[in-house]
């Protein structure tokens, strides 16, 4: 009766860390030098589907999602020559982290909207499942 509950709490959960993840990036935009030594390196996430059941009244019917990992991005590091600056090399170049911003902000639109969906989603489930309480009564 409450699966629909369960499969949008866990997509609320999901893209809530995809967004701290867009959020940390974002943060991070011009970070040169980090606790590793380097440049910030981008992050992504991966999500996968949880298991359907494979019998009982649910047989079939998916669980929800799951965060699967969190990854590096492993695109280039932005050369920016600045022979000023205490990070340049000896040829005067600094390393910047591989933040793109655009894609950031369209991954923060994505997971806002795919989180607002999963709020409509429980809360479409939660009056269903009110209902069907009242039935009989």
């Amino acid at each position: 009766m409450f699966d629909g509950l369960n499969i949008s709490s866990t997509g609320m959960v999901a893209e809530s860390f995809r967004l701290s993840v867009v959020a940390n990036n974002l943060a991070n935009a011009d970070t040169t030098v980090t606790p590793q030594g380097g440049p910030y390196r981008s992050e992504y996430v991966t999500f996968q589907s949880l298991a359907a059941a494979k019998s009982g009244p649910n047989a079939g019917i998916g669980q929800g999602v799951l965060v699967s990992g969190l990854h590096q991005d492993q695109t280039p590091f932005k050369v920016v020559y600045d022979p000023t600056s205490p990070q340049a090399n000896a040829q005067g170049d600094v390393l910047y982290p591989n933040v793109n911003l655009q894609t950031q902000m369209v991954d923060m639109i994505e997971a806002s909207q795919a989180y607002q969906a999963n709020v409509s989603a429980f809360n479409s489930a939660k009056s269903m499942d009110l209902k069907a309480l009242t039935i009989g009564s």
